[in-house]
């Protein structure tokens, strides 16, 4: 029978194996042998036994002859669990003819939970690699992606129907720094959507409540309070030291101000808005991609774009764009994936469809296009008048 066809109790009974008492006794011994961790390399750069060799399990039967050209000589065998590495030492005792070999039972993860010692990635503290675990073992992600989440740092404008999911799933992925600008006070209108309030904090403070929240699911996160709503004096003090805006502005001005901003400081802004049963959302990266004023040149007229206090918005309709700007902002902090730069996703929820639109930069566009004038360091907080602008 071959080696792939038999199931791992049946290789188990053909192979030797260590626990993993047994297995660091013998390493910690020394004499000649050989460490394989036959995991994948994000796995490896997580936490690995100290002097282990790492060989995928798709490369063993090719690479066993440069690290172990004796076959009588000693090798260890360890996985996460137990189970590739128990394969590999099956293939290798017989189909290559290794008869001093062992795998360790219950892998890395056995071994960790008898406290031995592994050598664990740098940045992170053994804490940290438990809770977000599911995210290093993506090799789009990894442990240096999960370190890049660790350090950034997001604004969100609004800690309500968009920005209450998108703060949730950020904090729980590990945002390192989140910001959070409102100056509204939690209503108990808001709880239909604004999932991260509760009704026990009507009359708080937005912020605040968001603030507590977010220390309940993850004390890893620092919330930054800005209980003040945006305007052309304070938005460029405010966004400088962030890396990702995330736009949940529920007005026009305030998105045209935030655009013109971000433009200038060349901050990449994930926007999204809804109403009624549809949402939006894009992302605008400055000068990778169009702004929002590209876009939008000019605001709909009022009876074009009606507030959700006056149209209505399913409450869920929140959750699905709050979490698609969550994806975006966690694709750009770590650096994966493809970012809706020049693409604007519509979605409409009754009939459970998407819609993708290519957007390209507007070549006259007064913000970004090549022609636009170039603000001088006396001119970068001057602003128009965004009020009578959407008008």
């Amino acid at each position: 029978m071959e080696a792939g066809t038999l199931k791992l109790e049946e290789i188990q009974k053909r192979i030797t194996e260590l626990t993993p008492e047994q297995a660091y006794e013998e390493i910690e011994a020394g004499g000649d042998h050989v460490l394989l961790d036959t995991r994948e390399p994000h796995e490896y750069a997580e936490a690995h036994l100290e002097g282990a060799t790492l060989v995928p399990p798709a490369e063993v039967a090719e690479r066993i002859d440069e690290i172990a050209p004796d076959p009588s000589q000693r090798i260890i065998v360890y996985c996460r669990t137990g189970s590739r590495s128990a394969r590999a030492v099956h293939q290798l005792q017989e189909q290559f003819g290794y008869d001093n070999i062992a795998n360790v039972s219950g892998g890395i993860v056995e071994w960790q939970q008898k406290g031995l010692p592994v050598a664990e990635a740098e940045g992170m503290t053994s804490g940290q690699r438990e809770r977000y675990s599911r995210h290093t073992l993506l090799p789009e992600v990894g442990v240096e992606g999960q370190i890049k989440l660790l350090s950034s740092k997001v604004l969100l404008l609004g800690a309500g129907g968009l920005g209450s999911p998108t703060a949730l799933y950020l904090a729980a992925a590990g945002i390192g720094t989140l910001g959070i600008v409102d100056d509204d006070v939690v209503d108990e209108s808001n709880l239909q959507r604004q999932v991260i309030h509760t009704t026990d904090r009507v009359g708080e403070p937005k912020t605040s409540s968001a603030k507590q929240t977010i220390a309940n699911l993850n004390p890893d996160v620092e919330v930054i309070e800005y209980r003040t709503r945006l305007d052309a004096g304070n938005i460029l003090e405010i966004i400088k030291d962030y890396d990702i805006i995330v736009d949940g502005a529920d007005n026009f001005p305030t998105r045209y101000l935030l655009n013109d901003a971000s433009v200038r400081l060349r901050k990449p802004v994930v926007s999204a808005s809804i109403l009624a049963f549809e949402g939006q959302i894009s992302t605008f990266v400055p000068f990778e991609g169009p702004c929002y004023r590209c876009l939008y040149p000019t605001p709909p007229p009022a009876e074009l774009a009606p507030s959700c206090g006056a149209a209505g918005v399913l409450g869920v309709m929140a959750g699905v764009m709050g979490l698609l700007q969550a994806n975006e902002v966690i694709k750009l902090a770590a650096g994966i994936g493809e970012p809706l730069i020049g693409r604007l996703l519509l979605y409409d929820s009754l009939g459970t469809r998407f819609t993708e639109l290519k957007v390209r930069r507007d070549p006259e566009c007064p913000i970004c296009g090549p022609d636009a004038p170039e603000i001088t360091e006396s001119e970068m907080g001057k602003f128009p008048d965004y009020e009578l602008f959407c008008a």
